[in-house]
């Protein structure tokens, strides 16, 4: 069996492709969530918050694939199976059912700013093992950050 070699020395590549695999598990969590929300938000500010969800799953399926894809290149298997996500996920969890606007923007702000604290830490931690890695999680947080920033300042 063939497998890809790894420009990483074996004590980088194990942290780094925890690194990945967490931002996966997270990205991935992040796109359902998201979409689950887009389906059941109503009132008064429907409309904007369904379209708004919709950039956010867009932009999380993005990434979870440039996650994944990185994790390969460095010689990792990325494990994006719903069993994984739903063993592994540390994203708060939306209740069921129809959620009213208000209670979509306070619970998709928690899961954003869950997920941006821990990109930070995965930012800190591939300073030394992988800068590549790392650069592409700075851009990744980039861009959570303006999600967080938008649907926080709908509070």
């Amino acid at each position: 069996m063939s497998s890809i070699t790894s420009p990483l020395k074996p004590e980088d590549k194990k942290v780094v492709g925890q690194v990945l695999q967490g931002a996966l598990v997270d990205l991935l969590d992040l796109s359902l969530l998201t979409k689950q929300a887009h389906w059941n938000v109503i009132g008064h500010n429907f409309r904007t918050l369904h379209l708004q969800l919709d950039k956010i799953v867009s932009s999380a399926r993005k990434h979870a694939d440039t996650v994944a894809e990185r994790a390969v290149a460095v010689g990792c298997n990325p494990d994006g199976r719903s069993t994984t996500v739903a063993n592994h996920t540390e994203v708060p969890q939306l209740e069921a059912g129809y959620i009213n606007d208000g209670k979509v923007v306070a619970a998709m702000t928690d899961i954003l700013g869950s997920i941006v604290r821990r990109m930070r830490e995965r930012i800190a931690a591939t300073e030394k093992p992988d800068l590549v890695t790392q650069d592409l999680l700075i851009e990744i947080t980039q861009d959570l950050e303006k999600h967080h920033w938008m649907i926080e300042a709908q509070r």
